[in-house]
This record gives structure tokens, C-alpha cells and sequence, in this order.
């Protein structure tokens, strides 16, 4: 397995065209642009044909098909898909970004998209959603793809008076992350998730990430506590447990062989571990598994409630 990341995160440039008031994309993965990144521009993210893992400000966390979220301004993000080498997903993601003040300064002019000031104050931290709104969302982005002027901006529009309006979303990020978003912290920091991905079966020792970076011990500790908002430890289990998620629901393979696989070198502890962060054991995880893809936590606890 590899992870296409580049070395350098990089602020992103988001151009939208003279006639156009927010910018719709279709994007292969990867690219270019599948970085650490953040931009001032609000970016409703959707992926309808890969998993992975989600990383929003402090929060790492599994995405399936048909995910959307939305991600507020200058928070760093990134969707990381496990890849072959020289694999591509065609049309993996679809991003539509907009600058809060354009809206802002219509309201001026148009009172009712004042209403819309909570919904991007809520969005700083990022927004995932589920449910029947997650489908009117999907419905709405996918229309836009071939709508021009006024008919595409009166459907986005629409989709962010139902993303205002609907209570099926999860907060992504702490109110605590507060990231230094200087370019050589970004840099550094995308070097070490670049590092992690890619090494989630071998042994990882803080001491030889912090030396990679050119940091003390130390420093890197309390560089990474503050860039993405868990210790090294708490973050490298985060990324293993998703990682032996994806394996539990994906493949075959027994328990014992994904608890090496993801890193750990005791049965134990990774039992522990993923009892921890899922309320269920690896066993009753796969149980749970249909389809070959992983339910909502949410629903996942509450039929394994009821199968209890």
C-alpha cells in the first residue's frame, strides 16, 4: 500500500471564474492539490466513490461513499484514500468553495442571506452530514455539474439553506485546535503525516519523527500537540484503529494478523485500543460490517445495543 502525499503543504489558491460566484470542481485522485492544506474560501466537500480517512483541524476519522462535509475557513484538511501505485480513482472528489465575505456582502443587498452567518460560524469547525440530508445534499451538487448563471447559483443556494436548516450533522474539529498555520509548520507537519501513512505497520518511535523534522523531542511533542490537536500517540492510534477498521470490514483476514498489520505488536493492547475508540470489540466491529462498508458509528452502537 501507498499514500500519494507530497512532501510540502501549501496554502491553497482557489480561482473562480469572472462570471462566477463560487467555483465547482471535479477532481481525479490523487493530484496536486491532495495536501495538509487550508484556504479563506468554505469548501462543501463531497465524495461519492472512495473511503478513507478524513483529516479536518484535531478531528481523524473514517469516510465512506457518499460523504459530505463542509469545511470553514483556513481550517487544515485533507481526505487521504490508500492507493496502489499508479492507481487513480476518477472523480473522487467534488469541491465547491466560496469566500464567506462575497455572501456577506450581498447581504447587503439580499437580507435574506443574513441567515446564513450561524450556519458558517458553525462550519470553523467543520461539518459532516448523514441522513436524509446527506442525500438532498448529494442530489443538489450532483445537479450543479451541468447547470449555468443563474439556475447553478439558485441550486447552491438551495444547498446551503438545507445544510443551515438540517440537525443530521456531526462537529468535526475541538473549539480547542487553535493550528499555527505559518507555511513552515504546515510543511513540516504534512512530512509527518506523509511519514505516518505510509509506515502504519512498522514500529514508529516519536524520537525518529522528531529528528526527521529537525525538532527535539520535546519540541516535536509540543509542535504536533498543537498542529493537530493529539498527542503523537493518541494520533498514530487513531490512524491504526481506522486503518484496522478498514480491514476488518474489507477483507478477510483474522484479527490476529490485522493487529500486526496496523503496528501493534500485542493482541492485547490493540483489543484495548479499539475498544476504546469504538465501544465494540474487533470481533463484534466485523459483525456489524454489511456490505463491505463500516456503518455509522451512531447506528453501529445502537444495533449493537439491541443485539445485546
Amino acid at each position: 500500500m501507498s499514500v500519494v502525499s507530497p512532501t510540502v503543504a501549501r496554502f491553497e489558491y482557489v480561482l473562480t471564474g469572472a462570471d462566477e460566484s463560487f467555483l465547482w470542481r471535479r477532481d481525479d485522485y490523487p493530484w496536486e492539490r491532495n495536501v495538509w492544506n487550508f484556504h479563506p474560501e468554505v469548501e462543501i466537500h463531497y465524495i461519492p466513490n472512495a473511503s478513507g480517512v478524513l483529516l479536518a483541524g484535531d478531528h481523524v476519522g473514517a469516510f465512506t461513499p457518499g460523504h459530505i462535509s463542509v469545511i470553514g475557513s483556513n481550517l487544515p484538511h485533507d481526505w487521504v484514500t490508500p492507493l496502489g501505485p499508479d492507481e487513480c480513482i476518477p472523480g473522487r472528489d467534488i469541491v465547491i468553495q466560496f469566500l464567506p465575505a462575497k455572501l456577506e456582502q450581498a447581504s447587503a443587498f439580499l437580507p435574506e442571506l443574513a441567515g446564513l452567518r450561524d450556519f458558517l460560524a458553525r462550519a470553523q469547525r467543520g461539518l459532516s452530514f448523514k441522513g436524509r440530508a446527506r442525500e438532498q445534499a448529494e442530489a443538489l451538487i450532483l445537479n450543479m455539474e451541468f447547470q449555468t448563471g443563474s439556475l447553478r447559483l439558485s441550486t447552491f443556494l438551495s444547498l446551503l439553506s438545507l445544510l443551515r436548516d438540517t440537525e443530521e450533522f456531526d462537529t468535526l474539529s475541538s473549539e480547542a485546535y487553535v493550528p499555527d498555520l505559518s507555511y513552515g509548520s504546515l510543511e513540516a507537519l504534512q512530512q509527518v503525516f506523509a511519514y505516518l501513512f505510509a509506515n502504519l505497520s512498522e514500529d514508529i518511535r516519536l524520537p525518529d519523527v522528531a529528528r526527521m523534522v529537525g525538532m527535539s523531542d520535546s519540541a516535536f511533542s509540543r509542535f504536533f500537540k498543537k498542529n493537530s490537536g493529539h498527542s503523537f500517540t493518541d494520533h498514530v492510534n487513531k490512524l491504526r484503529i481506522w486503518k484496522a477498521g478498514q480491514l476488518l470490514t474489507d477483507t478477510s483476514l483474522p484479527i490476529t494478523d490485522i493487529c500486526f498489520e496496523v503496528g501493534y505488536r500485542n493482541l492485547s493492547n490493540f483489543n484495548r485500543v479499539f475498544l476504546r475508540h469504538h465501544n465494540l470489540t474487533p470481533s463484534r466491529y466485523r459483525k456489524l460490517s454489511t456490505n463491505r462498508r463500516i456503518l455509522p458509528l451512531s447506528q453501529t452502537v445502537a444495533d449493537h445495543m439491541r443485539i445485546r
